[in-house]
């Protein structure tokens, strides 16, 4: 059973630590880095760790669909006899232009993968996560007589569209650790504000499937459509066809969403081409809605395609090309970490949450079901700035956004109080 003076305990040497990891959030945050190519930051934190006294791993990622190197890290530090606990951080950026007007705001540029160049953001609040981890790992190495297990940590590359978790795990991440008995995670957010959380049991947040079609047509002069087959119009069809497959086909209380979030096609106004991509999103907690999802996909390019009178040989091309799990809470999990929420922030200052269609992939480090994981928002809103909104009826920048900006101080205390305060009780004293 945690006490208060256990509170009280971390609660100094969060204190003590927090203007260094002040500073080091800030520098994490001026130099981001995107998907596959956390060099600088991996190097930074692998260092920070082994300072601490863990062993540590680097170099970790077998990515299958990207040609990048892998600069995941595993830390592990041995205190007695207990569970095994991993607490992940994801390390990457996005390529968005920060438009926050921070003193320390981003000026870095990057390559995206599609060889575009451009600017670099912790628009999604990866720089806080692995602030929280950093401090946590040094809050727990300093406090050790309160604990007696294996502390894991694992900084994840790749989370953007990457599959940096699955890759970590396809690399080997497991075999250089003991097998965690929990692994947990935070997510921040300005919807709550700082020195707050929001828990929750079962759903937490949704999968992603990322699927890519290729309308296949035949090319012809804009002045005589007769003599092709147009797949930009039946790319139009098909684009209203998909929205009828979530409101029609899957029952409302299963939740999905499907967007079609880019469509390329065609280079010149008088000028039928001969392909047109879309590129769809698909989100559900249930594979199998997933899964009939994709078939409805299929189904409706193909009757499409044979309705225009497009040739058997060209039908569209349907292809998955990512796809990660949801991630979803073991509720046991999730009610031990929600007291120590309470515990480490105040009966008042933690809620429980609904679920969001919003994905992430944390859940592919519970190896479907084998691992109890829980993932829980961590509030990084200025405290000011969120009731102001709240009066008004206003709302703050969502993650992704170029105006994305947490509280440091504030969010990195409940960050680092959550995370601790959670490892304690799970790895108690005598708890094996």
């Amino acid at each position: 059973m945690l006490t208060k003076s256990l509170r009280d305990s971390l609660e100094t040497l969060v204190e003590a630590e927090l203007p260094s990891l002040v500073e080091s959030y800030k520098k994490l945050h001026a130099h981001p880095e995107l998907s596959g190519q956390e060099r600088e930051t991996a190097a930074f934190l692998a260092g920070e760790f082994r300072t601490l006294g863990f062993a540590v791993s680097e170099g970790i990622g077998r990515y299958q669909r990207f040609d990048w190197p892998g600069y995941g890290i595993v830390a592990v530090l041995e205190n007695g006899d207990g569970p095994t606990v991993l607490l992940r951080a994801d390390m990457d950026a996005l390529p968005v232009e920060e438009k926050t007007g921070l003193p320390y705001a981003s000026m870095a540029r990057g390559t995206y993968r599609d060889g575009s160049e451009g600017a670099v953001m912790h628009a999604c609040g990866h720089d806080v996560h692995m602030s929280c981890l950093l401090g946590a790992a040094r809050v727990l190495s300093r406090c050790r007589a309160n604990w007696s297990g294996t502390l894991v940590l694992a900084a994840q590359p790749g989370e953007e569209g990457g599959d940096g978790a699955q890759a970590m795990i396809d690399d080997g991440a497991y075999r250089l650790c003991p097998r965690p008995d929990f692994a947990l995670a935070l997510h921040s957010t300005l919807f709550l504000k700082a020195g707050t959380a929001g828990w929750a049991p079962g759903n937490f947040l949704a999968s992603f499937t990322e699927v890519e079609v290729v309308v296949r047509g035949v090319g012809a002069h804009g002045s005589a459509p007769e003599c092709g087959k147009d797949p930009v119009v039946l790319a139009a069809q098909l684009v209203l066809a998909f929205q009828t497959i979530v409101s029609r086909e899957i029952s409302p209380h299963e939740p999905a969403v499907l967007t079609v979030g880019a469509i390329h096609g065609g280079a010149a106004c008088n000028v039928i081409p001969e392909e047109v991509v879309l590129q769809l999103s698909i989100r559900s907690f249930d594979d199998r809605v997933r899964d009939r999802i994709i078939e409805s996909v299929r189904r409706i390019c193909e009757g499409t395609a044979l309705a225009a009178g497009v040739p058997q040989e060209l039908s569209p091309v349907v292809r998955v090309l990512a796809a990660h799990p949801a991630t979803c809470n073991d509720p046991v999990l999730a009610e031990r970490l929600a007291g120590a929420l309470r515990l480490a922030l105040g009966e008042a200052n933690v809620v429980r949450s609904a679920a969001r269609m919003v994905s992430e992939d944390f859940g592919s480090w519970g190896l479907g079901g084998e691992i109890p994981i829980c993932m829980f928002w961590l509030g990084a809103a200025d405290p000011s700035r969120f009731e102001e909104c709240a009066a008004s009826g206003g709302s703050l920048p969502s993650q992704h956004s170029p105006l994305y900006a947490p509280a440091p101080e504030p969010t990195l205390r409940g960050g680092v109080m959550a995370l601790a305060t959670a490892v304690c009780e799970l790895l108690q004293v005598g708890s094996r």
